[in-house]
């Protein structure tokens, strides 16, 4: 059976300002909460201490290759070792590191169309790779990691059908078979103002997920440039 379940929710499409007209040439799609139980304002986070063997389903796992355990705690940059069956016909087992998250701003979304509560949201550019150490091909397919935020919810990364040059938050390349690594970039809009906390990797909510934690960067300012005084003609 596959590893990673079915996403849920529905995705809010938002178009470029230039491009309203049309709304299939360019989009970011938001998705929507996709574990609408894993937290509420009142939960507190339990502690989880790696004790179990997350489940391979049909994944092949190459000798010698040793999986992480469920509840692992993880800093940025250090690799997680998982199976991953994204459906029925692909499969095959990723390292998988967190390296860096830097917090956006939603400015940097000026030339889409945004409605009132994504123009809410707090962005954040989520830098990642991903190395296949198995035998099967997962050209085309997610990058099997959530955000969570504050209130200990978890959210899929936003996509876009256009080129979004700070974060293009694309799936795994074509032709991502064994011994292919990729850096990529992903972008998650947590809702009402909330925080990204930590990024994990969790397949099956019966499980604890594998967690990355580091310290967040703030966003970028941009200097304004100061126009050079012209010298007088003595």
């Amino acid at each position: 059976m596959p590893t990673i379940p079915p996403r849920e929710g529905h995705n809010v499409p938002v178009t470029p300002l230039s491009r309203a007209r049309n709304a299939l040439i360019a989009t970011l799609l938001v998705p929507a909460l996709l574990l609408a139980g894993c937290g509420t304002d009142s939960d507190a986070k339990p502690k989880a201490e790696p004790s179990a063997d997350l489940p391979t389903g049909n994944v092949e796992v190459p000798d010698g290759v040793e999986l992480t355990e469920a509840g692992t705690e993880l800093k940025f940059t250090e690799p997680a070792v998982v199976a991953y069956e994204p459906n029925t016909q692909r499969s095959s087992v990723l390292s998988l590191s967190v390296d860096s998250i830097q917090e956006g701003k939603i400015a940097d979304f000026a030339a889409y169309q945004l409605d009132d509560r994504t123009k809410k949201s707090r962005p954040y550019y989520v830098r990642a790779t991903v190395k296949n150490l198995g035998t099967g091909d997962l050209s085309r397919a997610a990058i099997p990691l959530l955000a969570v935020n504050d209130k200990n919810t978890q959210y899929q990364p936003s996509s876009f059908n256009n080129n979004f040059a700070l974060c293009p938050s694309l799936p795994l390349p074509a032709g991502f078979v064994g011994g292919k690594t990729v850096q990529g970039c992903l972008v998650y809009l947590i809702p009402d103002g909330g925080r990204l906390v930590e990024m994990n990797y969790r397949p099956l909510q019966a499980f604890e997920p594998i967690t990355w934690q580091g310290a967040v960067l703030p966003p970028v300012i941009e200097k304004k440039k100061t126009k050079k005084k012209k010298k007088a003609n003595p």
